[in-house]
């Protein structure tokens, strides 16, 4: 029987191997996926983020480095940010970017696992995840501890905020949106990246991905006192809000 220590070595070793063989391509595949409104959704994210007015901002699962740095712009430089992820290769282009857009920043990228995160208890204000949430806690082995770790760090009253894939409660546009994943998404992946195993995930974890209220439930149960949902374009994305 395998156990949870092998489960979990295998969910992390093939996210790696995924990520890591895409972050060249992986920003303008997400342009194309969603015909570049990702980045309005992304602005909305960090509109609500800042509403709080936090000081330090974790952003975990931070890839390439966009919600980061949007962070840094929007905010003019003023908060303290930290940007965490276990891809190395995404890390690299996130840096760069940051450099190019924002060089005076308090931005610091740092590379781990979300599951034993190299900080103190509640450290930060806010907790910002752009489209990273999926493969923390789908069918991942470790969900339960990731969300665990993310309470762990943030403060109480602090406000965890998320930009992510979604299930359009409509089960015709429910349908057009799962036809589109599969019969675009994930070949438009395959043909700018050469790379089917990361993109046919990318594209199985977003159609079954969980309804808003099963991610409530996972939240509420990890011992957050509340939970909030706001539905982008029809419910194919949407802003998932917890409060600690």
């Amino acid at each position: 029987m395998t156990d949870d220590k092998s489960l979990h070595n295998f969910h992390r070793d093939s996210l790696n191997r995924i990520f890591g063989a895409i972050p060249g391509h992986y920003d303008l595949v997400n342009r194309l996926f969603t015909w570049g409104m990702d980045k309005s959704w992304r602005r909305q994210l960090v509109s609500a983020i800042l509403k709080h007015h936090p000081k330090k901002i974790l952003d975990i699962g931070c890839g390439t480095g966009d919600l980061s740095t949007s962070i840094a712009l929007h905010s003019q430089g003023t908060i303290e940010i930290t940007g965490y992820d276990f891809s190395e290769p995404m890390l690299e282009i996130a840096t760069c970017n940051a450099q190019e857009l924002v060089p005076n920043a308090k931005l610091t990228f740092i590379q781990g696992e979300a599951a034993q995160m190299p900080f103190p208890d509640e450290a930060f204000d806010c907790i910002g995840i752009s489209f990273a949430l999926r493969n923390l806690i789908f069918e991942n082995p470790l969900a339960e501890r990731h969300l665990s770790e993310i309470r762990r760090v943030l403060k109480t009253g602090g406000h965890f905020l998320c930009v992510e894939s979604s299930q359009p409660r409509n089960r015709i546009i429910r349908a057009l949106s799962h036809f589109y994943i599969r019969s675009y998404v994930y070949w438009i992946g395959v043909l700018i990246s050469g790379d089917r195993d990361a993109y046919r995930y990318l594209a199985q974890s977003a159609i079954n991905f969980y309804t808003p209220e099963e991610v409530g439930k996972k939240f509420l149960a990890a011992g957050f006192r509340q939970f909030f949902y706001r539905p982008l374009f029809f419910g194919a994305a949407g802003i998932y809000q917890a409060l600690k």
